[in-house]
């Protein structure tokens, strides 16, 4: 089942797009302006997201752009009033990978969602940890013999963040910039490192005393 994330302010659209897109077999989360889609965004895991342009709070297209900045690789559908070539284009260059304009065919938005899907799982990174693989669509890290150990959001991004860069060390400033933007406390590097290791093994991720992690290996 694939989770996704609806921001939409139109209490009656929301209405129709959930029981629409729940009969589909999405589970759908609905957030009804832009600050409560941001925390949903920063704080929960969505393989998909449909974000209305017109939003309270945080205007659709600013909200995508922030998501973006912290990391968000989920594939983003944008629904707007606004159909011009050039909102278009204003879409797609603030991140969304689609732009639906109202009104529309639920038809045809169901079967955007199917591509937009189809297209991120094809294309989805994968990077190498030791002899281990991680996949970032799936949260995934596969390991030499073929077992599968899964990850939360934050641990696949931490991993991937020290992946990029093997050689490279990381200060707990440069994580916390990267990774945990929106924490409230530094100490939640050490404790994202501790699951990683918890799930895959204390050499998953060196401690550079003094100074930061890098990449270990499996």
């Amino acid at each position: 089942m694939s989770t996704l994330l609806l921001v939409e302010d139109d209490a009656e659209l929301a209405a129709l797009l959930l029981r629409v897109l729940g009969s589909e077999g999405y589970d759908v989360t609905h957030a009804p302006d832009g600050q409560r889609a941001l925390h949903l965004g920063l704080t929960r895991d969505f393989d998909v997201l449909v974000v209305d342009r017109g939003l309270p709070g945080i205007e659709g297209l600013d909200l995508v752009g922030r998501l973006r900045g912290k990391g968000l690789t989920a594939p983003v559908l944008v629904l707007s009033a606004r159909g011009s070539t050039s909102d278009r284009v204003e879409g797609l260059d603030a991140g969304a990978e689609d732009y639906l304009a109202k009104p529309f065919d639920v038809t045809e938005l169901l079967a955007r969602l199917r591509a937009l899907l189809r297209r991120h799982r094809e294309t989805a990174p994968v990077l190498r940890v030791g002899t281990a693989s991680l996949d970032l669509e799936a949260r995934v890290v596969r390991l030499e013999g073929g077992e599968e150990v899964e990850l939360s959001q934050r641990e696949a991004d931490l991993l991937a963040v020290l992946a990029q860069r093997p050689g490279q060390v990381f200060t707990r400033d440069d994580l916390l910039a990267r990774v945990f933007s929106d924490a409230e406390s530094p100490t939640v590097v050490d404790t994202y490192v501790h699951y990683c290791r918890r799930k895959l093994g204390k050499g998953v991720i060196r401690t550079v005393r003094g100074t930061g992690f890098r990449l270990g290996d499996l």
